[in-house]
């Protein structure tokens, strides 16, 4: 007898329990009119994951516990499993329950707890051991939690007891080759065990990190089926079919995989559910002229629509009129407010304040720093007079050698594009305008520059990007040693000189405004290195 599986890829908001629980509500009731037979939930639901220290504080559990029983009394007429933290025997666990006629029929212990990149689980919780087999409609399923099924003894566990299909619950967060290492993984676990597996994602921005969904179906032949489209939430229905271990999706909306296509999408959504989340309605963007300043404003645009997005020119003496037509056009063509304030009373006032200490000294980096420390002050009132979130514009490349002012352009409340590399920036800035217009070619083609001094750009103080991200790549993202580098044909003065910089602006990353991590490699959750350090790479 065929199964009907609902998969409930959804968004739940860290520690809105109340909130999550009323929507898994809805999902069951859902599930159950479409004549599921189960519906699954995703890894830790009734908290949003990762609830961090939540998980320490007073009542936590308690709240999590009482909705669980909400839950578990709705579970009439259709099997749920649903994810949530456990406390036994002084022990917790990241567990999953699985409910049947409005009881706990079994529960599951999340036994590979990540402890690398972004995850912190072995903080928080004590391993399982024991797998969870259970008969539906003589039908055994055997239940895993996301890195469970990453490593090879919970499914063997699984298939040994006696399972003829897995599921497998997850928060497994976005980077941009994690599509293809999920395929390896479940083809793997096949190769191990021979079993068709149901693979849920979690979806929605989560500080930090986004949860793309995109999850999967592969049969008892190992092919993958389906795949659910990315940031998508739904809840989606498949058919297993135990003969041959057939596993087919019921309608599910078509997906192709396109790496800008998903990166863009997913840049949206982590920059929407931040500012949703945290009680924003509008955001504003210092608007320049330059190609990071007219991505941002793509992506507010796409995310919150052009009437709650607000942009403001802030030029200098330095600024050219180029700039000036550059983000008046794209402003207009996008449909938001722009307004134009200058700057220069405000740098004036300060110079004059400083001249008496300043005396004797010729200008330069200095004076600089004062115009973009004077434009985050703008932005920075209009954020607190109508209550408007400051996008930071910053990407990766700036960030990772600190070429950017501190309490100046990085100042804000979100950074979209953090993790961008400036070579991503404009690929994703073509992306968007190959979709429909939403930057002028003048942006893309011009030097990029900060204009705060005459004639300037980026290159007079750095490598030209294309090289420049190419050894960031390597020695930020890969963690290859300056002599590896230089073995590729990169020049080692060249290669010094910019790990150098990384090195030395730790200092500026740690307090930059947090942004949505689309690398293996992001500078924050990723990349944890001290501030205060007598270390210098020595080339090995």
């Amino acid at each position: 007898m065929a199964l009907s599986i609902a998969l409930a890829q959804q968004s739940f908001l860290v520690g809105a329990i109340t909130r999550n629980g009323d929507k898994a509500l809805q999902s069951i009731q859902m599930a159950r009119e479409a004549g599921a037979d189960l519906i699954l939930f995703p890894e830790l639901a009734l908290t949003g994951y990762p609830p961090e220290d939540l998980l320490l504080r007073p009542g936590f559990i308690r709240r999590s516990n009482e909705a669980l029983a909400r839950v578990t009394e709705a579970g009439q007429g259709i099997d749920v499993i649903i994810g949530h933290p456990w406390e036994a025997d002084g022990r917790r666990y990241n567990a999953a329950s699985w409910i049947r006629d409005g009881r706990v029929i079994g529960r599951y212990y999340k036994q590979c707890l990540p402890n690398y990149a972004v995850f912190d689980e072995r903080r928080y919780f004590q391993p399982g051991s024991d797998a969870l087999v259970v008969e539906l409609k003589g039908h055994r399923l055997g239940l895993l939690i996301c890195e469970d099924c990453w490593e090879a003894d919970p499914a063997l566990q699984a298939h040994v007891a006696g399972a003829e299909l897995l599921l497998v619950p997850n928060a497994s967060p976005y980077r941009m080759d994690k599509l293809p290492a999920r395929k390896r993984m479940l083809a793997q676990r096949h190769s191990d065990t021979g079993l068709p597996m149901v693979y849920l994602n979690i979806t929605g921005g989560q500080d930090e990190l986004v949860f793309d969904g995109r999850s999967m179906l592969l049969d008892g032949q190992g092919e993958i089926t389906a795949i659910a489209p990315s940031c998508d939430e739904t809840v989606l229905l498949a058919r297993f079919e135990p003969a041959g271990g057939r596993l087919t999706a019921d309608r599910w909306p078509e997906y192709r995989p396109d790496i800008l296509r998903d990166t863009y999408q997913i840049l949206v959504c982590g920059l929407r559910d931040y500012v949703r989340n945290n009680g924003f309605s509008d955001v504003v963007i210092g608007l320049s002229g330059g190609i990071d300043s007219a991505l941002t404003l793509a992506l507010a645009v796409d995310a919150f629509g052009a009437e709650h997005v607000h942009t403001v020119m802030m030029p200098s003496r330095h600024t050219s009129e180029l700039s000036l037509e550059l983000a008046r056009e794209q402003a207009d063509l996008l449909g938001v407010e722009h307004r134009s304030i200058s700057i220069e009373p405000a740098f004036d006032a300060l110079q004059a304040s400083l001249a008496p200490s300043f005396a004797g000294r010729p200008a330069g980096v200095t004076e600089e720093n004062l115009q973009a420390r004077c434009r985050a002050d703008l932005l920075m009132a209009l954020s607190n007079k109508f209550g408007w979130m400051v996008l930071s514009t910053g990407n990766k490349s700036e960030l990772a050698v600190g070429y950017c002012t501190i309490y100046g352009d990085m100042a804000g409340g979100f950074a979209p594009i953090k993790d961008c590399s400036k070579t991503l920036v404009y690929q994703l800035a073509e992306y968007r305008n190959r979709r429909a217009p939403a930057i002028p070619a003048g942006v893309i083609e011009r030097p990029p520059s900060a204009e705060l001094r005459p004639d300037q750009t980026d290159q007079d103080s750095l490598p030209p990007y294309d090289l420049l991200d190419q050894v960031l790549y390597r020695y930020v993202d890969l963690d290859q040693s300056i002599h590896d580098i230089v073995e590729q044909g990169f020049d080692e003065a060249t290669v010094r000189r910019i790990a150098g910089l990384v090195l030395i602006n730790e200092y500026k990353r740690r307090q930059a405004a947090p942004g949505v991590r689309i690398t293996n490699k992001a500078f924050g959750r990723d990349r944890r290195y001290p501030i205060t350090s007598g270390w210098r790479d020595s080339g090995q």
